[in-house]
């Protein structure tokens, strides 16, 4: 390992080291807006921040847990999956007309 790659791993600390193969393809920094959002993330409920961490773990191609079904649901949940696979979706304007129903 080069001086410089020891010098970067010290000044940024034991929460940034892992092992010198990986060194090159690790980024131990967050973009500014991420560091945004999770400050953000923060100062809401735990329920929130749980409901946010999951959507953002699948968004990124992590293996999280499945989301719970309600058992009132399971039947629909099912049926749609069956729908989705036969590419049966619904059309713009029925998804619009879903939409207006919640309108005040």
């Amino acid at each position: 390992m080069s001086l410089s790659a020891r010098r970067t791993i010290t000044q940024a600390g034991p929460q940034f080291f892992l092992s010198q193969g990986r060194l090159s393809s690790y980024h131990p920094r967050m973009t500014k807006l991420l560091e945004q959002a999770i400050e953000a993330v923060r100062r809401l409920p735990a329920d929130s921040q749980d409901d946010i961490a999951r959507t953002v773990l699948h968004l990124a191609g992590s293996e999280a847990e499945a989301e719970p079904v309600d058992p009132a649901h399971l039947a629909a949940v099912l049926e749609g999956l069956v729908q989705a696979k036969r590419r049966e979706f619904a059309t713009n304007d029925e998804v619009e007309a879903a939409f207006r129903r919640f309108d005040p």
